[in-house]
């Protein structure tokens, strides 16, 4: 496999799903979707709670929390099982390292800090135009993300 090829192709899918209006954490998790073999729909739909830093109360970003569910899928077991569950928290608090040290912070707040003067929890989301996309660092964050997820991916490989 062509990794770089691959990276450029899961970031592209994933700014394109931003920009068609999934939200950041549905936008990275559909970018993988065809890689674990999970159907678009259930995909959008497990990861449609995540985004606006989980329902959009500015905690979690959502590009991170995409890049967790993805480590589930990849480490992760049916079953309860203590070493399989460690390995899988070591895999999502590294990956969270690696994001942190891109953009400074895993927190939408923090990450929206000097783009917006108010950055409300209003469950409502607002609507996407070119001012949006100009104000906000929310694609920047799903290409980070995916990067992040696919170094990682190239390392245990």
């Amino acid at each position: 496999m062509n990794w770089k090829e691959e990276t450029e192709l899961r970031v592209a899918k994933g700014v394109d799903f931003f920009k068609q209006g999934y939200n950041c954490s549905q936008s990275v998790t559909l970018a993988f979707a065809d890689w674990y073999d999970v159907p678009e729909g259930l995909m959008a739909r497990i990861s449609a709670s995540f985004g606006g830093g989980i329902g959009r109360m500015r905690e979690t970003c959502g590009t991170a929390s995409g890049i967790f569910m993805l480590a589930g899928l990849q480490v992760a077991t049916e079953y309860p099982d203590k070493e399989v569950k460690a390995k899988n928290y070591a895999v999502v608090q590294r990956l969270a390292e690696d994001f942190r040290s891109v953009t400074g912070s895993i927190v939408c707040r923090e990450l929206l800090n000097g783009y917006i003067k108010d950055v409300n929890t209003n469950p409502t989301p607002d609507e996407r135009t070119d001012e949006y996309y100009k104000k906000r660092p929310c694609v920047r964050m799903v290409e980070i993300a995916i990067r992040t997820y696919m170094k990682y991916l190239q390392e245990i490989s």
